[in-house]
């Protein structure tokens, strides 16, 4: 069975294709600016060999009917008929209590819509998107693999929220939390690399977006991410915990609406609004490193809520046996890694300097006595969405 993985973006589309007989990718491809009064560029990667084009492209359907073509094409493709996708998958945020692995139907989609300012970033571009891939491709099915699936399992004191209970029995206000696919995938390959089951995990997934998580065995004890995905740590663009109490203050000094100040939290708050110098980490460290003081700031916050979140999930697991660093910032800055450790040799928690300065990839990084691993884990979102998605064609 082959399924391909679809990333969407509001003007973009990324995708896997994988043969799930072995789990190998056969191959990988994007497509840039989508919908805009511009040519786009296209590329595809199959067996090592990458081929590029640029043109005009209209919508989602229309680039995936690109990616069809070339995927099948008699010279260089890897199928020999787009019949062998039996399925595509996509890393879905949130429908709300629709939640878990879905075929795509129409109430899942009007659920997505209707909570599009839950997660503007999101929910939009996936929902058009696959509405326009259901009328153009019918006969094949689409897997939505909602984040929050991965996080039911938090006890209820973790996903709570103070407020009155039928704010959350009558309107589902609590903590959903997200980033289910790569939190999934560093559980199953942290026991894996350790060898045994029962794990206590503190997965950091860190990079446009950021989220820890604690995990008993696989399973999701608590994330940082609330609500929605602005919660919990600062993002690359995005605020993170904000008291709520400051927004009629912010509405009174600056003359913003209440949507307008919310945009501002969406848009131009986290380690750009903090920095001022960009919401790419690898900008912000290179300005710290240079000396400016607000770019230091910001990454000291970073690391500071961070490591103020991991304190927390040691008493939510009991103690930590890895703490493993995934995502873009998490596998390469050695800065926010060993920030983000700092005053937890109470805890046996002890990171080994010289390793974090020079890994590369997939190791571990903590020192000789430490009583917690300290693990660099490159995630792979995509594998775990082709795996659900081939479970919910098979309907399990």
């Amino acid at each position: 069975m082959k399924v391909l993985v679809a990333n969407l973006g509001s003007t973009s589309f990324k995708y896997r294709l994988f043969d799930m007989s072995n789990e190998a990718q056969l191959a990988r491809g994007g497509i840039e600016r989508i919908g805009q009064d511009a040519e786009g560029s296209c590329f595809v990667e199959i067996a090592g060999r990458r081929q590029e084009m640029s043109r005009r492209i209209k919508d989602h359907a229309e680039a995936v009917a690109i990616c069809l073509e070339q995927l099948t094409d008699p010279a260089t493709g890897c199928l020999k008929s787009v019949d062998e996708v039996a399925a595509i998958g996509f890393k879905a945020v949130f429908a709300g209590k629709l939640s878990g692995v879905r075929i795509v139907n129409d109430e899942l989609l009007d659920a997505m819509e209707a909570l599009a300012d839950v997660a503007p970033a999101h929910n939009p571009p996936y929902a058009r998107a696959m509405r326009q891939l259901r009328k153009a491709f019918p006969a094949m099915p689409l897997v939505a693999a909602l984040e929050t699936g991965f996080h039911e399992t938090i006890p209820a004191e973790y996903r709570t929220y103070a407020i009155p209970h039928e704010w959350q029995e009558q309107y589902g206000i609590q903590r959903w939390g997200f980033h289910g696919a790569s939190h999934r995938f560093i559980g199953g390959r942290v026991a894996q690399l350790l060898g045994r089951k029962g794990l206590k995990v503190i997965s950091c997934h860190l990079g446009g977006s950021n989220s820890l998580c604690a995990m008993l065995d696989g399973v999701s004890q608590s994330n940082t991410l609330g609500m929605t995905p602005q919660t919990g740590l600062p993002h690359n663009n995005r605020v993170g915990d904000f008291d709520p109490f400051a927004i009629p203050v912010l509405m009174r000094a600056t003359g913003k609406t209440f949507p307008q100040i919310l945009e501002d939290l969406s848009n131009k708050g986290g380690l750009l609004g903090m920095s001022g110098v960009s919401a790419d980490a690898r900008d912000v460290e290179k300005a710290a490193a240079e000396g400016n003081p607000r770019a230091d700031l910001a990454l000291n916050v970073f690391a500071a809520s961070i490591r103020q979140y991991i304190g927390a999930y040691l008493t939510v697991l009991n103690g930590a046996d890895a703490i493993v660093f995934t995502g873009g910032i998490g596998e390469n800055s050695q800065r926010i890694r060993r920030d983000s450790l700092k005053n937890l040799d109470f805890a046996g928690i002890q990171l080994d300097p010289e390793l974090n300065k020079t890994a590369r990839g997939e190791g571990r990084i903590s020192a000789a006595g430490s009583r917690t691993e300290i693990w660099i884990v490159p995630t792979n979102e995509e594998i775990v969405v082709a795996r659900q998605s081939v479970e919910a064609v098979k309907g399990k």
